[in-house]
């Protein structure tokens, strides 16, 4: 035989030698078990949940598969063959294994469930996060939640050095390395104090002139300020720069000067007239907002359970 020959025959080998195919499954285990207490194969049937054909057809098929008699059948029961007997030791230790495997893995669950890690850009951070928190403690009250705040940079960061099993941005583009969904949309809007001449305008304010215009503006890395810089093709250099949409918005509302923000961040301002809408023509400021994590591990356990209310 050729080396090739030989080669491919010592694979087939292999792959039909492996466990899988060679040890019953778990299931047959427990069954076998059951016969050897209940001394019945009705009886182990029961237990098991299944029914006596069907519990009689697994036990023929693990027979086979390990090639000896393991239960003797007769009008006054089921009783174990020597070799059932020895194999029933086996299958004895190989539950008790599969029992604590299945303990650890609880374990494993529980500590993952007890904790969740949340990083979200500073708007949804300060007006959407607040809501879909106090909702998931209402379903999980047991599980810590820690947020770190940040801009959307900082977010994908985050996730990529696990410290983080959840992540929100609101930029226009996902991260390298991360998988998203989009969760809601939201819109950007120029802002001024009632004092300023802008709030005073007739007509829209030309997106051209916004640019040229010095504004308060989120750092650089921030989601808002990506979406607005995209918009015009380039901005002025900054009137002020400020790590957060809070700050921004304070300092619009004193006069300092114009802004962009998220409509979702000035609703209460511009109900009481601390702040003014300014329309502006000739650009669309709408983005979306995304859930983000590392690219291949979907969230589970809690993550999964925000990231489900984040969508109702």
């Amino acid at each position: 035989m050729s080396k090739t020959g030989k080669t491919g025959e010592m694979a087939e080998r292999t792959a039909g030698g492996a466990l899988a195919h060679r040890v019953p499954d778990l299931g047959a285990l427990e069954l076998l078990l059951a016969v050897a207490r209940l001394g019945s194969l009705g009886a182990a049937a029961r237990e098991v949940g299944i029914t006596q054909p069907a519990a009689s057809s697994r036990i023929r098929s693990m027979e086979r598969q390990l090639g000896v008699a393991l239960v003797d059948r007769s009008p006054r029961g089921s009783r174990l063959t020597d070799a059932g007997a020895l194999v029933t030791d086996w299958a004895r230790r190989v539950v008790e294994a599969a029992e604590a495997f299945d303990a650890g893995a609880q374990a494993l669950r529980d500590r993952r469930d007890s904790r969740l890690r949340v990083a979200a850009s500073m708007t949804i951070a300060e007006y959407l996060l607040p809501g879909w928190l106090l909702a998931l403690r209402a379903q999980r009250p047991d599980t810590a939640v820690s947020l770190l705040a940040g801009n959307s940079a900082a977010v994908a960061e985050r996730l990529l050095a696990d410290e983080a099993d959840l992540g929100f941005v609101e930029g226009l583009t996902v991260p390298q390395g991360l998988d998203s969904t989009v969760i809601a949309h939201d819109r950007l809007i120029v802002v001024t104090a009632p004092a300023h001449p802008w709030a005073r305008r007739r007509r829209p304010l030309a997106a051209e002139e916004l640019a040229a215009t010095p504004l308060i503006l989120r750092e650089r890395g921030s989601g808002t300020r990506q979406v607005l810089d995209a918009a015009l093709g380039g901005l002025a250099r900054p009137l002020i720069e400020l790590s957060s949409t809070t700050a921004v918005k304070a300092s619009a509302v004193s006069g300092a000067g114009p802004a962009v923000l998220s409509e979702l961040a000035v609703g209460e301002e511009l109900a009481m007239r601390r702040l003014v809408s300014i329309p502006v023509e000739g650009i669309a400021l709408r983005r979306d907002l995304r859930a983000v994590w590392p690219t291949g591990h979907r969230p589970t356990g809690p993550a999964r359970e925000l990231l489900s209310l984040t969508r109702g």
